[in-house]
């Protein structure tokens, strides 16, 4: 189970880029990873090939003593580019020990704890009387949860007004709930737009229960501010898809300012600190709503995760995505959900093989996360 070889794929696929990781060992298994930074690829592929220097002649089987050297092996720890390399790495380091032994992941991360995996799903209509008409069209398609998205606001070209967005999303929300099942689970996703107080007015903006969860309303570099946040709106939160260790997870979780965890399992470090994570939000009776926007890989390992785990709410899928053409020619065994459910994965490994020749030839094509900017011509958050 020695290391051989570690080589990053980063190819175009579909609408994003999608950086994949094999990782080869002596005795000739291998293991197919996937890292998670979006639009800075190019930058996990330098530390993956650092990594790579080091890692040869390592014995594959210790996953966590390699975890804990790619972290800590350098002066300055962490950070988003190191972790999402590490993520790959590490989720191919599970891939080769469930081939070893035969088994899924899960059976590894001591056993299956449910029979299916619930998804939630997302509504990308405009904030206006459309919304409510596409989340009543997922409700009746069988979906249970629903977020929305704030989306660009009512103009096209690159400009987003807060304040304006907010009423808008407040009243079309509120139009929504009171047309929608109580029972249905209804949220949104602000991606980190906002300020403290923009926040708090839009939450008190709708009638109390209108949302089930706000997700990502501010970044999330700040603890405190999540915590003045808390203290002027009793909206549940949804965080954690930029959190790339369980260092960066413990002030929301300890703290109780995020009541769901967002974790991204191709960003935080992979399987391994994801469970430690997902252990630590079990504690507080979080629950677990892992962000998986990505490739086959990253869904495929999300589903491991969610399966051995005891808190969990809902693992994400991205049907505002639906054209998987490139998934399904670049990678077999592909994870596909039944009526808004998953199956429990019983391949060995992690489930998923990519066609490493058809990944030669794919080529990266550069891109860059779509630019915002407030009224006045002031750059805001995507």
């Amino acid at each position: 189970m020695i290391i051989s070889n570690i080589i990053p794929y980063p190819v175009w696929c579909g609408h994003r880029n999608l950086l994949v990781v094999k990782v080869e060992t002596e005795c000739g298994l291998y293991g197919w990873g996937e890292a998670g930074l979006s639009s800075r690829e190019l930058a996990v592929v330098g530390a993956v090939e650092h990594f790579r220097e080091f890692l040869i002649g390592k014995n594959a089987s210790n996953i966590e003593a390699i975890w804990q050297e790619l972290y800590r092996g350098q002066y300055f720890e962490g950070g988003r580019v190191i972790t999402a390399a590490i993520s790959a790495i590490d989720i191919a380091l599970w891939d080769i020990a469930g081939k070893r032994f035969q088994v899924p992941v899960y059976e590894l991360l001591g056993g299956k704890y449910r029979n299916e995996i619930p998804c939630f799903a997302t509504s990308v209509a405009r904030m206006d009387e459309t919304l409510a008409e596409d989340v009543l069209r997922l409700a009746k398609e069988g979906w249970r949860v629903i977020r929305a998205t704030n989306g660009d606001g009512p103009n096209h070209d690159g400009t987003y007004d807060a304040r304006s967005n907010l009423a808008l999303a407040a009243e079309a929300l509120a139009d929504t709930r009171s047309q929608l099942d109580s029972e249905i689970v209804l949220g949104i996703d602000m991606h980190h737009r906002l300020s403290v107080a923009e926040a708090a007015s839009f939450c008190q903006k709708m009638p109390q229960g209108t949302i089930d969860f706000l997700e990502e309303p501010i970044r999330q570099e700040t603890p405190e501010a999540y915590q003045a946040l808390r203290r002027m709106t009793d909206v549940p939160f949804a965080i954690g898809e930029e959190w790339s260790s369980k260092w960066q997870a413990r002030p929301y979780i300890e703290q109780g300012l995020t009541s769901f965890a967002r974790i991204d399992v191709c960003n935080i470090g992979g399987l391994t600190e994801a469970k430690k994570v997902a252990a630590m939000a079990e504690v507080h009776y979080i629950d677990v709503m892992p962000h998986d926007p990505l490739g086959p890989i990253c869904t495929a390992v999300t589903n491991h995760l969610c399966t051995a785990i005891p808190n969990l709410a809902w693992t994400e899928i991205a049907n505002y995505s639906p054209d998987k053409t490139d998934h399904d020619r670049l990678f077999e065994g592909r994870p596909v959900d039944k009526n808004g459910i998953f199956p429990i994965p019983d391949s060995v490994g992690i489930g998923v093989e990519a066609n490493e020749s058809l990944l030669k030839e794919k080529s990266f094509e550069f891109w860059e996360a779509p630019r915002r900017y407030k009224t006045d011509s002031s750059f805001t958050n995507w």
